[in-house]
C-alpha cells in the first residue's frame, strides 16, 4: 500500500470562533473560515480548482456541494459534500488530500461547518437510531458512562479514584481552552467543581461531557512539491488513517468496553504511512476526540501514548498537559470548543497547523517543541475513527 506521506501540504487555514454564534448563519461562518484560509495561503478564491465540504445537519442550506458553492460564490468547479458522522471534518480533509495526491488538482479547499444551535436539539440529536435524541435507545453520555464503569472495574480503580482521574482531564482541557480566543468555553474549572457537578450519566458529570457549538474551519491544500512556492512554512500531511466498524461495537461478543478497535486500526494506518513507531516519543502534540473525559482516557491507550490500563499514571503526572512531554488537546479540545460535527476535525487540524508553525494565538499557548502533530476524530454509530498526522519537514 502506497503512503500519502509528503505528497500534500497545507498552506493556509482558517477557523471561526466556536460557540453560540447566533449572529452568524452557516454562510457567514463558511465565508469567515474560507477567507482567513485564502489570506493565510496568499491565494485568491479563483485559484481553487476543487473543493470538499463536510457537514452533517445542514440540509436546509443546500444538499450536495451547494452549501459551500453558494456562500463562497465558487466558479463552476467540482464541489463535493461528504459526511461520516463525527469524522466529517476530517473526511473533507481526507478526500481533498486524495484529490491532490491523485494528480488531478494542484490547489483545493477543504471546509467543515455546522450550525447545531439552530437545530433546537440539546444534544447532537441527528440520525441516531430509533429516536432523534437517543442513540440505539441509549444516550451518548450513557454509552460512554458504561465505558467508564467497565474501565474502572477492569483496571482496579475505585469509583472515587476513577472520577478524580477523569476530572483532571476536564481541568486540563478547560485550562487550555481558557487560553484560546476561539474556544467556546474559556473559563478554568477546579477539581472540586468537576467532582461536585451534576451527574449526566454516572460517573460522568456535567464537566465530563463536551458541549454543543456552532463553528467552521477550512484548509487550503496543494501538492507537496510546490508548497514552498506559496509560503516558507507549509505543513505536510504525513499520514491519514480511517477505520469503520460495520456494527455497534457494544453488540460484539469480544468487545471489552475499555477501548475501540477502530481507534487502534486508524492510528496504525496513519503511523505506518508517517513512519511513526514510537508515538509517545515521536509526536509533539495530539488533538483527540474528547467528547467525554473517558473517551480521551481510553484514546491515550488506543494510540499507544500510555500502556494499557496505565493512563491514570500519565494523567496524575501531568504528562499530557501543556507543559508535559506530549500535550494533548492544547487548545482545550471538544471540552472547550464544543462539537459542531462537520467543523471539529478541521478545527483540530487548525490547532496542529498553528502549533507547528509557532503561531498559536497567545504566547502562553505556544508549545516549546512542535514539529509533528496528530489530529483525531471518533464517532458513529456504529463507530468510525480518523487519524491524521502532520509535520513541518518533508522527507
Amino acid at each position: 500500500m502506497e503512503s500519502i506521506k509528503d505528497k500534500v501540504a497545507i498552506i493556509g487555514m482558517g477557523c471561526t470562533k466556536f460557540g453560540e454564534n447566533w449572529e452568524q448563519d452557516s454562510g457567514d461562518m463558511i465565508i469567515e473560515a474560507a477567507y482567513e484560509a485564502y489570506t493565510d495561503a496568499g491565494i485568491e478564491p479563483k485559484d481553487i480548482q476543487a473543493a470538499w465540504v463536510g457537514t452533517v445537519s445542514a440540509h436546509w442550506v443546500g444538499m450536495g456541494g451547494l452549501c459551500l458553492a453558494e456562500p463562497l460564490k465558487l466558479p463552476r468547479i467540482p464541489v463535493t459534500r461528504v459526511e461520516n458522522y463525527c469524522t466529517t471534518g476530517h473526511e473533507a480533509l481526507r478526500n481533498a488530500t486524495f484529490g491532490i495526491a491523485s494528480g488531478m488538482y494542484d490547489i483545493v479547499l477543504a471546509l467543515g461547518f455546522e450550525k447545531l444551535k439552530d437545530t433546537g436539539f440539546p444534544g447532537l440529536g441527528v440520525g441516531r437510531g430509533m429516536h432523534p435524541v437517543l442513540e440505539m435507545r441509549r444516550t451518548a453520555p450513557g454509552s460512554f458512562a458504561l465505558i467508564a464503569t467497565r474501565y474502572f472495574y477492569t483496571y482496579g480503580l475505585s469509583p472515587n479514584e476513577g472520577k478524580r482521574v477523569l476530572a483532571k482531564i476536564a481541568v486540563k482541557n478547560h485550562r487550555n481552552g481558557s487560553l484560546d480566543p476561539k474556544a467556546h468555553l474559556r473559563r478554568e474549572v477546579t477539581l472540586e467543581q468537576v467532582l461536585n457537578a451534576p451527574i449526566i450519566a454516572w460517573p460522568l458529570g456535567l464537566f465530563d461531557c463536551c458541549g454543543n457549538s456552532d463553528g467552521a474551519a477550512a484548509a487550503i491544500l496543494v501538492r507537496g512539491d510546490i508548497a514552498k512556492k506559496f509560503k516558507d512554512n507549509p505543513i505536510y500531511i504525513k499520514g491519514i488513517g480511517l477505520s469503520q466498524n460495520p456494527m455497534m461495537p457494544h453488540f460484539e461478543p469480544n468487545f471489552d468496553w475499555t477501548g475501540f478497535e477502530v481507534n487502534r486500526i486508524a492510528s496504525r494506518q496513519a503511523y505506518q504511512q508517517a513512519g511513526i513507531t514510537k508515538p509517545r516519543e515521536q509526536l509533539d502534540l495530539a488533538e483527540v476526540h474528547d467528547c467525554f473525559t473517558i473517551t480521551e482516557l481510553i484514546i491515550y491507550e488506543d494510540f499507544g501514548f500510555s500502556p494499557k490500563g496505565r493512563a491514570k499514571e500519565d494523567v496524575e503526572a501531568g504528562n499530557f498537559a501543556l507543559e508535559g512531554d506530549l500535550p494533548v488537546n492544547s487548545d482545550g479540545g471538544l471540552k472547550a470548543f464544543g462539537h459542531p460535527i462537520g467543523a471539529s476535525g478541521l478545527r483540530m487540524t487548525y490547532e496542529v497547523y498553528k502549533q507547528l508553525q509557532g503561531k498559536a494565538e497567545l504566547p502562553a499557548r505556544q508549545l516549546k517543541r512542535a514539529e509533528v502533530g496528530l489530529a483525531h476524530t471518533l464517532g458513529g454509530h456504529p463507530q468510525v475513527s480518523c487519524v491524521a498526522i502532520f509535520g513541518i519537514n518533508p522527507g
